[in-house]
């Protein structure tokens, strides 16, 4: 007798004649790229893993990073355990160009980048897209914790919000090209929380359920992104550091160690708490403010990446997040000239960043209309 499963984006009959639906499936040699190989195998599908080579100096060595020798050897161990395929495909100059390059030249920019979106948008859903293709797989999938699944409301595949809500990576994942949705698995969306996980990964005896999940920032092991930027050329000069009122109050050492928000390290002695509320490339001053002095109610940004609409011409409400960690709030969208788009939130936002990502949800069913870049 056939098993049959419906799951994500096509049944899969086993023990038939059928053909199975074959998925590249990128592997990091953590726990969440693991399971996802279990539940693509459970689910019916030909599982091939890929660990994509990406980046090596300080951090070939370090035990457990995503770039380790270590991470790569954990993924083939896990194939080997699991029966599937599994290749390394060295992308180091597509990272380099697309992820750290452009980490730099942002960081110079004083803007904040967010390098794991870059690497989605070039890595995960171009070059690993071509490989998957290149070996004759049907889909893609990683291990990222959201949902790709056809609604009858929009005809078309979407892309949502996790079961988990605070695990979910949608935000990361807005730059997929529309024709991707129904080409891309996430496995692990329907999971509530990491325990889940790792149980499963102990359940399947896998040698990597207990391993930590990987740092933000890849290419920088040791999380000191100041020297990464100075060592790599980004060395701006010291200049004022101003009130929003204009009165000079000190001297700040380079507008490239700090970022919207930060309270600490400034080097100013104050009565009152004060935040960096701007960076003002124009006259390269440091402003800092009250903590309320953050809070904005628009935001303008460029690059937009629609994936539930072909375009937007008129006002839209929607909820929208200003970054990873920030919870979503309600705001009109408004289409500018040049692309840009002019966003109005119902409550104000705490340190709005140029550079950041902010994304646009549909508001009752969680589903990624699409996103953009801030400007301001």
């Amino acid at each position: 007798m056939s098993k049959k499963y419906a799951k994500n984006n096509l049944a899969v009959c086993i023990g038939d004649t059928t053909a199975k639906k074959k998925v590249l499936l990128g592997m990091s040699g953590g726990v969440d790229s693991s399971v996802a190989a279990i539940l693509l195998k459970e689910q019916g599908y030909d599982v091939i893993g890929v660990t994509m080579k990406l980046w090596e100096s300080e951090c070939e060595g370090v035990e457990g990073g995503c770039c380790s020798i270590t991470s790569t050897y954990d993924a083939k161990r896990v194939c080997d355990k699991l029966g599937i395929s599994h290749y390394v495909v060295n992308l180091k100059k597509e990272f380099q160009e697309f992820v750290i390059d452009d980490f730099i030249k942002n960081y110079s920019e004083c803007k904040t980048p967010n390098p794991c979106i870059k690497c989605n948008t070039h890595l995960k859903f171009d070059s690993m897209y071509k490989k998957a293709i290149e070996l004759g797989a049907d889909y893609i999938a990683t291990g990222h914790y959201a949902k790709t699944e056809y609604s009858e409301k929009y005809k078309k595949y979407v892309l949502k919000k996790s079961k988990s809500i605070s695990k979910d990576q949608s935000y990361a994942l807005y730059t997929m090209p529309k024709d991707l949705a129904s080409k891309v698995l996430f496995p692990l969306g329907d999971f509530e929380n990491k325990e889940e996980i790792r149980k499963k990964a102990q359940t399947a005896e896998l040698n990597v359920s207990s391993k930590p999940d990987s740092q933000e920032i890849c290419f920088i092991p040791d999380n000191d992104y100041i020297n990464f930027l100075e060592t790599n050329n980004v060395n701006l000069k010291g200049g004022d550091v101003v009130t929003t009122k204009g009165e000079i109050i000190g001297k700040h050492k380079g507008l490239h160690r700090y970022t919207i928000g930060q309270r600490k390290g400034i080097g100013i002695s104050s009565k009152e708490k004060i935040y960096v509320v701007k960076l003002d490339t124009t006259t390269n001053t440091l402003v800092v403010g009250k903590e309320e002095e953050l809070y904005s109610r628009v935001v303008l940004a460029e690059n937009i990446n629609l994936l539930l609409v072909d375009e937007i011409n008129e006002p839209m409400k929607v909820a929208a997040k200003i970054r990873y960690s920030a919870k979503e709030n309600i705001a009109t969208i408004y289409p500018l000239e040049n692309g840009i788009m002019r966003i109005e939130f119902e409550n104000p936002q705490r340190g709005v960043t140029p550079g950041q990502a902010i994304v646009f949800y549909t508001i009752e069913e969680g589903i990624v209309l699409g996103g953009g870049t801030i400007i301001s």
